[in-house]
């Protein structure tokens, strides 16, 4: 499909994460001179003890995966890409990210919890690696024109704010639940708590592939929700993934993630009486 950059209005995307084991062990446990591996474990395992489950702040992560969908003003997909495949580096994934998003001059962000957790991860990355982003961190503007004003929609539209009215009530069973109502696949057999695991057994492929089906996921939920901003009407959301689905056999033939969401697709029923 054609990626010129008049064309991108929107971009899609989702971020897989793993922790950053030196800084872990610097930040957590300065005096125990812990490897990164034990340092990790370590915390992985004070987070069970407490919470019960292990999932570690965005401060602690690096994007070990970014997977960005381009799509047009009428909302159709453009492309849809994992960030420095095959090295998946996370250098390279901050950088190929920023410079896409300006490369495509400055499209509106599209998430899911992007601004609790994606957002910081890619936000964090930049300061890592010494990138500068006036144009994202334009402190100087007005509160409502600044990009990461939280109800600047013309700069991030996160879903799941808007399904919860910026959190007014807990979005409960999140993308994935937003995505069965609609008849898509949501998670099948790996989820975010898998992530460190599968970066340990050395499993990136895996994880990138995970990452483009989250981001058809968004993707499809972003299209419905459009249905309830006004902006599609319901037989246009229907013809657009028609055509999404056309486009994602194409790539099938070719990527393992995109047969994967297609065994597991399921086309959402329209009520009789609509």
């Amino acid at each position: 499909m054609d990626t010129d950059s008049s064309r991108v209005a929107y971009l899609v995307f989702d971020v897989e994460a793993v922790a950053d084991g030196g800084l872990i062990s610097k930040v957590r446990y300065p005096d125990e001179e812990l490897s990164d591996e034990e340092a990790v474990a370590r915390y992985r395992t004070e987070l069970m003890e407490q919470y019960g489950k292990d999932v570690m702040a965005p401060t602690y992560m690096l994007p070990c995966a970014v997977a960005v969908a381009k799509i047009d003003e009428s909302f159709r997909l453009i492309d849809l890409t994992a960030l420095d495949a095959p090295d998946y580096r996370p250098s390279e994934i901050t950088r190929k990210f920023w410079q896409g998003w300006r490369h495509y001059r400055q499209p509106v962000f599209v998430t899911f919890n992007g601004r609790g957790y994606d957002m910081p991860v890619m936000e964090l990355a930049a300061y890592r690696y010494g990138m500068s982003l006036p144009e994202w961190f334009n402190v100087h503007a007005k509160s409502f024109e600044q990009s990461r004003n939280r109800y600047n929609v013309g700069a991030h539209i996160d879903l799941m704010d808007l399904m919860s009215n910026f959190n007014a009530f807990r979005m409960t069973g999140g993308l994935n639940l937003l995505a069965n109502i609609i008849g898509k696949p949501g998670k099948t057999g790996i989820d975010g708590s898998k992530i460190q695991d599968m970066f340990n057994l050395g499993e990136l492929t895996a994880i990138n592939d995970y990452c483009r089906c989250d981001v058809l996921d968004t993707y499809f939920v972003f299209l419905r929700s459009r249905v309830l901003t006004g902006q599609l009407t319901l037989d246009e959301e229907q013809d657009i993934v028609r055509e999404t689905k056309t486009w994602i056999e194409k790539q099938a033939t070719n990527n393992r993630a995109y047969a994967h969401y297609l065994t597991n697709w399921g086309d959402w029923q329209r009520p009789s009486e609509l």
